[in-house]
């Protein structure tokens, strides 16, 4: 009978020690991906006054896609950045007569801005 109870008590833990460890992967999970702000509020969190002025809309009306570095990207970012891709953050209906729409270009840590600029027209 006493092997009994013993053997409940230490299922008891077991499950209470597993349901311990699930609710800290969780936690930890989750306030890992909280602080992970999306590409585009990373871009327009980069923009001065003038420049966020251009965007009509929201931070949210903008492309993302990750592209290769060509040689007119090169130019504007920055120049120690070593990998051939970046994310450029295009942001709409930002064009003008003489200009493409703004673009910002995010290294691949989705953190780093690493420069600004027009598309072309």
């Amino acid at each position: 009978m006493k092997k009994i109870i013993k053997l409940l008590i230490l299922g008891i833990l077991g499950v209470f020690l597993m349901f311990m460890i699930i609710g800290i992967i969780s936690f930890y999970s989750a306030s890992k991906t909280e602080d992970q702000m999306p590409i585009e509020m990373v871009a327009f969190n980069s923009l001065t006054n003038q420049e966020s002025d251009l965007i009509p809309a929201s931070p949210k009306d903008s492309n993302v896609k990750q592209v290769p570095v060509n040689d007119e990207i090169q130019e504007l970012i920055d120049i120690n950045y070593d990998k051939d891709q970046v994310y450029a953050v295009t942001f709409n209906n930002t064009a003008t007569d003489t200009t493409g729409d703004f673009v910002v270009y995010v290294g691949l840590d989705k953190k780093t801005v690493l420069g600004k600029g027009f598309t072309s027209n």
